[in-house]
C-alpha cells in the first residue's frame, strides 16, 4: 500500500504546486489552484516506456505488476513529473503538459465535447465553400474545408472537373472509398427499372443512407455532372438540430428513439441486407452523433407490445418535425458542384423533376468516418 503523506511543495517555475500522495492515486495541486488525480495503475500503464518506440502501440503487459504498486518517490521539475515505483525497480518521467492534458479529474464535459454546430434553414446563405483546384493541390486548404465539414456535417465543392472520375478523385484526397452493394460509385439517375427510389423522377423524402447496413456510410460526395431538369433541387435538413430540439421538448419521445433498435432492410434479386438501429445514437457521453433515419427502408417493427404504441407516438413526431420548414434548405445543384455531408447526421433529400426537360446526372460516393476523423487529426498537427 502507498504511504499517506502531506503535500511536498514543488520547485518553482514549474506547472506543478505540490504533490501529495493517497492511498491509490497522487493528487497533483497546479500552479493556477486546480487539482488532478492520477491513479498509480493508470500512471504506470501510461508511462513512456510502456510503448513501442517506433508504432505507438503499448507493449507494456499490466498484468506484470500488482495490484498495489504505488511510488517510493515523487518529484518534478520544472517539465516533468518523476517517480520511482515500488516494482521491478521502474523509473518514469511524465510530461507535465502531457499530464494536464489528460488528466481526467472533475468535470470532463468539456472534454468530450464533439464540436458540432448545428443550423436550420438560414445556413443555406452560409453553407462552407470550397476550390477544387484548391482542394486538390492544397493540404491547408483541405484542412480548412474538411473542419468547416466536420462542424456543420455540410459542404460544397465548386469548379469540379466534368469527368465521371472527379469525385474519386477528390474524395481520395481523404482517405479510401467505402464500397455497398451500390458499388464504390453510384450515380442518381432516372431509370427505366429503379432498384432505388433515388434513380427515379419521383420526390425523395428526407433520408440518411443505407440504415440497413452494420455501419451506414459516413461522409457522402455529390457531384453534380449536369442538371438541366425541371425541379430536381437537392434538399437538406440537420439532424442534429432536429434532435436537439425533440431532446428539450419530448424528452420521453427522444428516449424511445434512442433506448429502442428498429429493423431496416434493403433487397433486391442479389442483396437481403438486414439490421436493428436506434433512430438516435449517442455517444458515451451523452452527445448526439447519429440519426438512423430512412421510413423507405424500415422494416416491420418487432418492439415489444408494452412500447409499440408509445414508440409510433415518438416516431410521428420525429418525422413531423424533419419537415418542418424551419429546419429545411434546397439546393439547386449546377453542374461542376459537388455537394458532401455527413451521412449519419445531415438528412438529404430531392424535389421531383422533369426527366423530359433536361438530363440530371449526380454521381456520388462515400468516405467512412473513421477515415475522415483520422486524415483531419493529422492534418490538423500541421495546420490546426
Amino acid at each position: 500500500m502507498a504511504p499517506l503523506t502531506s503535500p511536498t511543495p514543488a520547485p518553482a517555475g514549474g506547472q506543478i504546486q505540490s504533490l501529495q500522495q493517497e492511498e491509490h492515486a497522487l493528487r497533483i495541486i497546479w500552479q493556477d489552484n486546480s487539482e488532478s488525480v492520477f491513479h498509480y495503475l493508470w500512471l504506470r500503464d501510461n508511462c513512456p516506456t510502456a510503448f513501442h518506440p517506433q508504432t505507438g502501440e503499448r507493449s507494456f503487459d499490466l498484468l506484470s505488476v500488482s495490484e498495489q504498486i504505488h511510488p517510493l518517490s515523487v518529484t518534478s521539475n520544472e517539465d516533468k513529473l518523476i517517480i520511482d515505483w515500488s516494482e521491478d525497480d521502474h523509473h518514469s518521467e511524465y510530461d507535465q503538459n502531457w499530464l494536464r492534458e489528460f488528466s481526467y479529474s472533475g468535470d470532463q464535459s468539456q472534454l468530450h465535447t464533439t464540436g458540432y454546430e448545428s443550423w436550420e434553414a438560414d445556413f443555406v446563405s452560409r453553407i462552407p465553400q470550397g476550390n477544387h483546384l484548391e482542394i486538390m493541390n492544397s493540404d491547408q486548404a483541405l484542412y480548412e474545408w474538411m473542419t468547416s465539414l466536420d462542424k456543420y456535417g455540410l459542404a460544397i465543392i465548386n469548379n469540379m472537373p466534368g469527368d465521371h472520375e472527379a469525385v474519386v478523385n477528390t474524395a481520395q484526397r481523404i482517405d479510401y472509398l467505402r464500397q455497398t452493394n451500390f458499388g464504390v460509385t453510384f450515380d442518381v439517375v432516372s431509370e427505366k427499372d429503379p432498384i432505388n427510389l433515388a434513380y427515379t423522377s419521383i420526390s425523395l423524402p428526407l433520408h440518411t443512407d443505407l440504415a440497413n447496413q452494420e455501419t451506414p456510410p459516413g461522409y457522402q460526395f455529390l457531384h453534380c455532372l449536369c442538371n438541366e431538369s425541371i425541379g430536381g433541387e437537392s434538399t437538406f435538413v440537420d439532424g442534429l438540430r432536429v434532435l436537439e430540439e425533440l431532446r428539450d421538448q419530448r424528452p420521453e419521445h427522444f428516449r424511445l428513439l434512442a433506448e429502442y433498435a428498429i429493423p431496416f432492410r434493403f433487397h433486391d434479386k442479389e442483396h437481403d441486407i438486414r439490421q436493428h438501429h436506434p433512430v438516435i445514437n449517442l455517444d458515451n457521453f451523452g452527445n448526439i452523433i447519429e440519426i438512423k433515419y430512412n421510413a423507405h427502408l424500415a422494416d416491420i417493427f418487432d418492439l415489444p407490445d408494452h412500447i409499440m404504441h408509445d414508440y409510433y407516438l415518438a416516431y410521428r413526431n420525429l418525422m413531423a418535425r424533419l419537415k418542418d420548414e424551419r429546419f429545411k434548405i434546397e439546393l439547386k445543384l449546377q453542374g461542376g458542384q459537388m455537394v458532401v455531408f455527413d451521412n449519419r447526421r445531415v438528412l438529404h433529400g430531392r424535389n421531383k423533376f422533369d426527366e423530359t426537360a433536361g438530363n440530371r446526372h449526380l454521381r456520388g460516393c462515400y468516405v467512412d468516418r473513421s477515415e475522415f476523423k483520422s486524415r483531419l487529426r493529422v492534418l490538423a498537427r500541421r495546420y490546426g
